[in-house]
């Protein structure tokens, strides 16, 4: 059986359009040059999993028809991938669409909780932004009597290994550097997604061959950055592990209209010239859906 990927935000932590920004791209009429901020959904064995959630989840799960969440991978703790957690609190009631069975509404049984995976440094962000989520064990500190998100935090050990979720399936982490910040990426057998880093080691990219889609960040054209890459830089990757199909997420405004994306050209390290985007590597949009081979 296939699995599917929704690509529920495509957009960097602005957002596109960017706030008071009147450049053509962020006044474009054509709905995939509007991107929320990056997340995505996949499903695989009858199991729905979450890369991130940000400041638009509410959104983008009212737009996904999201009801349920079995797991949530992590790639970093920063606030355009974390911020949405407060959101995840209408997940549990969500599942039953509203309408409790009677042994919840009586409280005989707990609501279920969502299970969310990441580095420690990254699940302690939001522990400490979300403080009121997480009450100590002898119940000090804040209490707060709303309704709360009900999520289960599961810190990956250092150095990474294959773990399981939602009953079994196997995920590979895959680290990376978001310039001076660890960070994770994550494969589930032939689909890798990666959205901010600058820098990989080689051992890493290793993990990134044999794939049938790749989703990696790329935040712009040919203009550097210091923690994310270049479309230049984004393609060595690319180039290197040969998946046959590249979904570019996490871009800025400056990337430029959707639909002039394959006439951009791009560098290679040490080779004379300029080289065309292969047509198996594509700018994602919000509400891209795609099957992946299993």
């Amino acid at each position: 059986m296939a699995m599917k990927l929704t690509f529920l935000g495509t957009g960097t932590s602005t957002g596109v359009p960017t706030i008071g920004c009147g450049c053509e791209v962020c006044r474009s009429k054509d709905a995939r040059d509007k991107r929320l901020r990056c997340s995505s959904l996949l499903e695989v064995d009858g199991k729905k999993i979450l890369f991130d959630c940000g400041p638009d989840f509410r959104m983008q799960a009212i737009n996904a028809n999201i009801n349920w969440i079995d797991a949530i991978l992590l790639t970093h703790g920063h606030s355009d991938h974390v911020a949405g957690m407060d959101d995840l609190r209408t997940i549990p009631y969500a599942k039953y669409h509203w309408h409790l069975p009677e042994e919840l509404e009586k409280g005989e049984v707990e609501l279920p909780k969502i299970n969310m995976y990441g580095l420690k440094r990254t699940n302690d962000s939001v522990r400490k932004l979300f403080f009121y989520c997480f009450p100590k064990p002898d119940k000090t500190g804040p209490h707060y009597t709303g309704m709360l998100p009900l999520l289960t935090l599961h810190d990956l050990p250092e150095p990474v290994s294959v773990f399981k979720v939602a009953d079994g399936i196997s995920v590979l982490p895959i680290q990376a550097m978001h310039a001076y910040l660890p960070v994770l990426g994550y494969r589930i057998r032939n689909f890798a997604y990666l959205t901010d880093l600058k820098t990989i080691e080689e051992s890493e990219v290793e993990k990134l061959y044999g794939l049938d889609v790749l989703v990696l960040g790329m935040l712009r054209h040919n203009k550097p950055h210091g923690s994310h890459l270049s479309l230049d830089e984004a393609m060595e990757i690319v180039d290197k592990v040969k998946p046959k199909r590249t979904y570019f997420v996490h871009m800025s405004h400056d990337i430029g209209f959707h639909a002039d994306f394959h006439d951009l050209r791009y560098h290679k390290s040490g080779v004379v010239g300029d080289f065309p985007v292969p047509s198996n590597c594509n700018l994602a949009y919000d509400g891209l859906e795609v099957e992946i081979a299993d």
